[in-house]
C-alpha cells in the first residue's frame, strides 16, 4: 500500500497494468480485514463485492481457493490470473502479452505458472525445471513441467542457473478456476469442502459469518506445496525481458529504482538533507519533519511518522523478525 512508485501505491501499479485486458468489474482482490478499507480507497473502481476477506492468514492455497469459488459461482467457464499487490515489471505490454498466452494455454487444460529467466544464482526464489516442450502461443514458448524445487543453496542455484532449463517461480499463475477447484478437491479436500460450506450460504452476511467460522481450521499452506508440486497437466510460460522483481524487502528497491548520483534512493514527501551519504534508501512520509544523515552507507531509513526503521542493507530481510516480535508483544504499532 506504500506509494513507491510515481506517487502510486505496488497495489495502484498492479491494477493500472491489468487495464488493458480486464475491466474493474474483473478484477478481485483477496486481503485481511485490516487492510481491506484501504485497499478498497486506492482503487474505488472496482467493486466493492470482489473484495473477499480472509479473517486471518492463512497462505496463499486457502485464499486461491476462495477467488476461484468466488469466480465459479460468477462463471463456470471462469479462467482465472492469480497475480500479487507486490511485484515490480518493468515492461507491461510484454507482460500482458505473456498473460494472453498463458490464458491460451489454460483454455487447453493446463495450469499455467510464469516462469523468469533467471540473471543470477539466487537462493530466495523456488525453481522449476521446464520438462517437453508443449508450443508456442502469442510468439510465447510453453513446456510440461519437470518439477517444482525448494529454495536451493547457492551452489544448487548456480548449477541450475548454468543447466539453463531452470527459471524463478514467480508465483503467478493462470487457470480454469474450475480445473483448480478440481486439484483442490483431490489435494486438499478439507479446505475445499470448507470453501464450498461457505458459498452455501444464501446470503453475503451469511457468507461472512460462515468464512469467520471455518476459516480458522484451515492448515496454513502455499499454492506451492498444496497443489501445484502433485497437480496434473502443468505447465510452465518461461519469460523474459519483463524486468520483473519481487518486492519482498526494501533492499530489493535498489534493483528497480532509479538512485541519485551517490547511490541513495529518496522516496515520499519528507525532507532530507545528507552530508557524506550513499547508498542508501530513505522513505520519508511526513512531509513536515526533516531528516539530516551524515557519514553513512548502505543504511535503510524508513520514517513514516509513529515508527522508523534503520537497518543496514544487508539486514532488510530481518525486519519480518521484528514484525513477529512485535505482533508476539501484542505492540499497537502494527
Amino acid at each position: 500500500m506504500l506509494k513507491l512508485h510515481e506517487e502510486l501505491s505496488l497495489f495502484q501499479v498492479s491494477v493500472q497494468r491489468l487495464a488493458d485486458i480486464f475491466s474493474p468489474d474483473r478484477i478481485f482482490v483477496v486481503t485481511v480485514q485490516d487492510q481491506a478499507e484501504e485497499l478498497k480507497r486506492q482503487q474505488p473502481e472496482i467493486p466493492e463485492t470482489n473484495f473477499l476477506i480472509e479473517p486471518i492468514a492463512k497462505g496463499t492455497a486457502s485464499v486461491i481457493a476462495l477467488a476461484a469459488t468466488a469466480l465459479m459461482k460468477r462463471d463456470p467457464d471462469a479462467i482465472m490470473a492469480v497475480l500479487t499487490s507486490d511485484h515490480f515489471i518493468g515492461d507491461e505490454q510484454r507482460f500482458r502479452e505473456y498473460l494472453l498466452a498463458a490464458r491460451d494455454v489454460a483454455l487447453e487444460g493446463y495450469l499455467v505458472t510464469l516462469g523468469i529467466e533467471p540473471n543470477s544464482p539466487s537462493t530466495g526464489f523456488g525453481y522449476i525445471q521446464r520438462g517437453m516442450y508443449l508450443g508456442e502461443y502469442h510468439q510465447a514458448q510453453a513446456y510440461l513441467i519437470e518439477r517444482f524445487t525448494e529454495k536451493p543453496d547457492l551452489s544448487t542455484a548456480q548449477h541450475y542457473l548454468e543447466h539453463g532449463d531452470y527459471y524463478w517461480n514467480s508465483g503467478m499463475f493462470i487457470w480454469k478456476a474450475s480445473q483448480i477447484l478440481s486439484e483442490f478437491n483431490r489435494q486438499m479436500p478439507h479446505l475445499y469442502h470448507a470453501i464450498d460450506k461457505i458459498f452455501a450460504s444464501p446470503d453475503v452476511k451469511s457468507r461472512d459469518i460462515m468464512t469467520k467460522k471455518v476459516w480458522h481450521s484451515l492448515e496454513v499452506q502455499t499454492i506451492d506445496y498444496g497443489i501445484m508440486e502433485n497437480a496434473v497437466q502443468v505447465t510452465v510460460i518461461p519469460t523474459t525481458g519483463l524486468n520483473w522483481n519481487d518486492v519482498g524487502s526494501w533492499d530489493s528497491l535498489f534493483e528497480v529504482m532509479q538512485a541519485d548520483p551517490d547511490g541513495n534512493i529518496l522516496i515520499g514527501n519528507g525532507e532530507h538533507i545528507g552530508l557524506d551519504t550513499k547508498n542508501s534508501l530513505l522513505y520519508l512520509e511526513q512531509n513536515n519533519r526533516l531528516i539530516v544523515t551524515i557519514g553513512i552507507n548502505e543504511l535503510i531509513l524508513v520514517d513514516t511518522g509513529d515508527v522508523i526503521l534503520v537497518c543496514h542493507k544487508e539486514h532488510a530481510q530481518k525486519v519480518r523478525q521484528i514484525v513477529y516480535y512485535l505482533k508476539k508483544q501484542g505492540s499497537n504499532y502494527l
